[in-house]
């Protein structure tokens, strides 16, 4: 049946999807900040007496703690938004992401506090990671139910425009502050500074939030199984299985590409700034290519975008990260291409995140099935990716950590292979 939607519908829509997308956007932003300053804050943050390796694998160790606190937040959340609505637990969420950005730039040091200090980071930082896991099945349901019948994996595409852009905004300040100030100055409370700024940015998003419309419908909202997780496991837990296999090699692809292959760059022995500049520009080309791999979904289905993906990958990450970077350290342009042709891959996965896991759930228990399935598979594959490559590094054996993940993207294709041909849900409007 193809749906028709008037001027005013199209509208409407649109600018539910663009409200919902400029939160995921500072929500990411201020997420992300942790990773782009985190050289600056470890010293401050950390014992003293810890050599540098062990400073940093405490960073990273909280960035990998704070992932298991997405389950917690996207079942809080989820319940929230199959009860009471998407609007109402968006809203909340970005409340919380503020509160906890303006947390973190007051942080005390080691120096004033001592032991307290890396307590208050792991603390503010779980506050962080509770308001994402609440963020992701929120914004992926309300996009999916607003997006225009046929063109749904477009309009989905943005939840990951705005999720990249979010990182991509705080690799350019990553960029803009050591452009203005020294790496001393950063150092010496610098850091705080981001933090400040992606408060200010949550606060302006709530006010674009508090205006969207409802989608949960008041007949899904009232049934006594919306937003329980005894309804969702005891009715739907092959496909939350089946959501959490697929979505736990998407997550660790994205983290390799994203956010470890910044200290992989680094550790090729190229300079800070310029591995900025890559992240900067490979991201910002991962950003653009979304949409475009969105409409693809629409043209030839999900199923056959998880399947290019996990196929892709697994052939390809082996032979580009551990045999033609290294072979290239010394050509950072040929380093941003290798890395933008993973992007690309990425991208058949990462543009319909979203609405893949959707469409696999009824309204009553859609935002509670896709947050907690993404959250745990994100929680226990994705957010660890940078400590367990740095133990692999450590341990000397870093290219054993690619066949890992090529593992992990076989299992995604196996599961993608149980994807159904058409969607189950949201292939009509309610």
């Amino acid at each position: 049946m193809n749906q028709t939607y008037t001027p005013q519908e199209k509208a409407s829509r649109i600018k539910g999807i663009v409200g919902a997308a400029s939160g995921n956007l500072v929500e990411w932003f201020d997420f992300y900040i942790y990773a782009v300053f985190a050289v600056y804050f470890t010293k401050a943050l950390t014992a003293p007496n810890m050599d540098s390796t062990t400073q940093s694998i405490y960073v990273w160790g909280v960035f990998a703690a704070s992932f298991f606190m997405r389950p917690i937040g996207s079942w809080l959340f989820g319940h929230i938004a199959d009860k009471h609505g998407r609007k109402k637990s968006m809203v909340i969420s970005i409340c919380l992401m503020a509160l906890s950005s303006f947390l973190f730039a007051a942080l005390p040091t080691y120096e004033s506090v001592g032991m307290i200090a890396p307590f208050l980071l792991l603390l503010v930082r779980l506050l962080q990671g509770l308001s994402v896991g609440g963020e992701y099945g929120a914004v992926a349901t309300y996009m999916s139910e607003l997006g225009l019948k046929g063109q749904r994996g477009f309009f989905s595409s943005f939840q990951y425009v705005t999720l990249t852009g979010g990182q991509l905004l705080a690799s350019l300040l990553g960029v803009i502050l050591l452009a203005f100030m020294s790496e001393d100055q950063l150092l010496n409370g610098g850091w705080r500074i981001p933090f400040v700024i992606g408060g200010i940015a949550a606060i302006i998003s709530l006010l674009a939030r508090s205006g969207l419309e409802e989608t949960l419908s008041s007949a899904d909202r009232d049934r006594e199984e919306s937003g329980s997780l005894k309804a969702l496991f005891r009715h739907h837990w092959r496909t939350f299985l089946l959501v959490v296999g697929y979505t736990s090699a998407g997550s660790l692809s994205f983290y390799v590409i994203t956010v470890y292959s910044k200290t992989y760059l680094t550790n090729l022995g190229l300079a800070g700034n310029t591995v900025g500049l890559i992240m900067t520009a490979c991201i910002f080309v991962l950003m653009i290519a979304q949409p475009v791999f969105g409409i693809l979904s629409d043209r030839i289905g999900r199923r056959n975008s998880m399947l290019a993906f996990s196929a892709l990958m697994a052939i390809f990450i082996y032979p580009v990260m551990v045999i033609a970077m290294p072979h290239f350290s010394s050509s950072p342009l040929m380093l941003a291409l290798l890395l933008i042709f993973l992007m690309l891959i990425l991208s058949f996965y990462t543009s319909i995140s979203g609405i893949v896991k959707a469409e696999m759930f009824p309204p009553h228990v859609r935002a509670l099935g896709v947050g907690f399935s993404y959250a745990v598979g994100n929680a226990i594959f994705g957010g660890s990716a940078p400590s367990v490559a740095l133990q692999f590094k450590a341990s000397g054996h870093e290219s054993t950590f690619f066949i890992y993940v090529i593992v992990m993207l076989v299992i995604c294709f196996l599961c993608s292979l149980k994807l159904p041909k058409a969607p189950q849900y949201l292939h009509h409007d309610h």
